[in-house]
């Protein structure tokens, strides 16, 4: 496969694509596909039709790669908190975790309680194409840990941060369950099928950089070392957003890491591209224009010229984008520069 091959540096005849969210609102054919699984959860925990949404951009924009439709939040979900999606609001849980106390009610053992994800990764590798890759997921502990904190999504992370300054102890000890959740959530989703995985930390950039080493990045840096030791053949991605400011301070057992619009690539290629092979990194929105769109992948690409490399954007597909420029762009990427 051409994107595992890149994913481990070896030279590849084109650069291969995938884009985050590539499966979403932009596409009628999600769209239609949601309507029928009723709601967001039930569309996730619906192994035929989280398939079918999961190929949708493999047949659509004939990328390189499939990810996995899931959701990050999961994970907790099934560690009993209550969560709901609500329109214009996004994810609210019903409980939260705030103190040591709230620790012990939080349910073991969650990994052995999604197989609605195994079961989609399955059905997805049997229907994709050989040439395709399957990527399967998780969110960090970090960006975890925040949601069942603030108990949704938060500008501030007020509550996190007061754990994280105040009761630090707290903080680890919620940060180390999910770890060993996560160890285990993705190594069965190797077993079922994935041919890459990848960690999403979208709430690195809320944190100074010696918080987020402490408490954002030593987390990923052990499940990357559980995974490395187990699934040697498995490439990782991590994808940390907004911590372009001190990029250059991280390093870990992994293969590729995912670089956001906020740092040019060229500055990421020089600052870490000699330690892991990169991918990204496109503001999403230039999609809204073909011109600023080929003008945006065409520096990419020279920035990334003669060096392994996946492109993507810098964060995930917006919702109103037209379909024809992902098309489009996809194109430009395979063709290369002239």
């Amino acid at each position: 496969m051409i994107f595992i091959d890149a994913c481990f540096g070896r030279a590849t005849s084109h650069t291969p694509v995938w884009f985050m969210r590539q499966a979403g609102r932009y596409l009628s054919e999600y769209r239609a596909t949601r309507a029928r699984a009723k709601d967001f959860l039930g569309l996730c925990k619906n192994p035929e039709l989280a398939c079918e949404v999961t190929l949708q951009p493999i047949d659509i924009l004939d990328v390189d790669a499939a990810i996995l439709f899931s959701d990050i939040l999961v994970i907790p979900l099934e560690m009993g908190l209550g969560l709901g999606f609500y329109e214009g609001e996004g994810p609210r849980f019903a409980q939260t975790v705030r103190s040591e106390s709230d620790l012990s009610h939080l349910q073991p053992q969650a990994f052995t309680r999604t197989n609605y994800v195994y079961e989609t990764l399955a059905k997805t590798r049997a229907k994709l194409p050989q040439d395709k890759a399957l990527i399967g997921f998780c969110g960090a502990p970090w960006t975890l840990a925040t949601y069942m904190i603030e108990g949704e999504s938060s500008k501030q992370f007020a509550h996190s941060k007061h754990m994280l300054y105040a009761n630090p102890s707290t903080l680890k000890k919620l940060l180390a369950i999910l770890c060993e959740e996560l160890k285990n959530y993705l190594s069965m989703q190797a077993s079922a099928g994935a041919n890459a995985l990848m960690i999403f930390d979208s709430w690195a950039g809320a944190l100074a950089p010696a918080a987020y080493l402490e408490f954002g990045w030593q987390p990923i840096c052990e499940i990357a070392d559980f995974l490395r030791a187990k699934h040697p053949e498995i490439p990782l991605i991590v994808f940390p957003k907004g911590v372009g400011a001190f990029l250059e301070m991280l390093t870990g057992n992994f293969a590729v890491l995912g670089i956001d619009w906020g740092i040019p690539m060229a500055k990421a290629r020089k600052l870490v591209g000699e330690r892991f092979v990169l991918q990204g990194n496109l503001e999403p929105a230039t999609l809204y224009d073909a011109n600023a769109m080929e003008q945006g992948a065409h520096e990419i690409l020279r920035a990334m010229n003669g060096q392994p490399f996946i492109f993507n954007l810098g964060h995930g597909m917006l919702p109103d984008l037209p379909r024809e420029n992902a098309q489009k762009l996809v194109e430009i990427v395979h063709k290369g520069l002239a």
